[in-house]
């Protein structure tokens, strides 16, 4: 998953309407661009909630490792290709970034001083069972992305002690598959905040439950951003993140670093729909 923007909440009562469409083809790969947009049945109003990019790779239903060729689109415009496939070449980059910090693992902190890294970070532990998974044996992706906003949400709520909501989600990489009567590990950790948001690191890690020779591996990484809001929904200042070793600095920077180049991406956006 690309990147999810929730731009508005979807309020119980509305009927929501989810559209999506293939915009681009590369030989292993379907990227799909999909809308989500809220209706008001006793006004009639809508808005647009939330828009996600997602990148799909068809697997043989014989060989579940075996990733076969997709059938091109037809493109009703150059443009259009060329666009897609900036998008392809920039997505494929960044989730080989994501497999170099792989590494990284969370430990727990022996009492850890408030707005630290540490006393936010969280952990849950979920067995893989039938209902989690597709027809093949393998977790459903958005069975994995409930349980990373689940975890995502506690750190959050831990470092501000507010009601707190997703703003956002940037690259849900998937790494590996994971196989039912596995049992993973879902750990977050507070890396950046800025005057009103706090980016969390999520990781899932997974073990092999039993018959299986494989050790613990990393399958699913992302950045999700949140924000702190008030009883009447108003946004409230958001407390400083204590770094406190080497790492925890680089990461803020690193955060930093994303949260300003999202920020100029939405600027540059609103001006253009302002030219338009």
């Amino acid at each position: 998953v690309e990147r999810t923007d929730f731009l508005s909440p979807v309020c119980i009562g509305e009927v929501a309407n989810v559209s999506a469409e293939i915009t681009y083809t590369s030989r292993h790969s379907v990227e799909v661009q999909v809308n989500v947009m809220s209706e008001n049945i006793l006004t009639g109003a809508k808005k647009v909630t939330n828009k996600a990019t997602l990148w799909y790779v068809p697997l043989s239903l014989k060989n579940v490792n075996k990733v076969l060729e997709v059938p091109p689109i037809q493109y009703t415009r150059k443009e259009q290709e060329d666009e897609g496939k900036k998008r392809y070449e920039e997505q494929k980059l960044d989730r080989l970034e994501t497999k170099q910090r792989n590494g990284d693992l969370i430990f727990p902190v022996i009492n850890p001083e408030p707005h630290t890294v540490g006393y936010s970070q969280s952990s849950l532990i979920h067995l893989v069972g039938p209902s989690d998974c597709t027809l093949l044996g393998f977790v459903h992706g958005g069975v994995t992305m409930k349980l990373m906003d689940e975890v995502a949400g506690i750190v959050a709520a831990r470092h501000c002690k507010t009601n707190i909501v997703t703003a956002s989600v940037d690259a849900i990489n998937f790494h590996e598959k994971i196989k039912k009567g596995s049992v993973i590990t879902i750990s977050g950790r507070m890396t950046f905040t800025s005057n009103k948001s706090m980016e969390i690191e999520v990781f899932v890690d997974a073990d092999p439950f039993v018959d299986e020779p494989r050790e613990r591996y990393r399958a699913v990484s992302a950045f999700f951003t949140y924000v702190s809001l008030s009883k009447e929904g108003k946004p409230l200042p958001v407390p400083q993140l204590l770094t406190e070793t080497e790492d925890e600095k680089r990461r803020f920077e690193e955060g930093k670093g994303r949260y300003l180049q999202t920020k100029a991406k939405r600027q540059a956006q609103m001006q253009q729909a302002a030219r338009q």
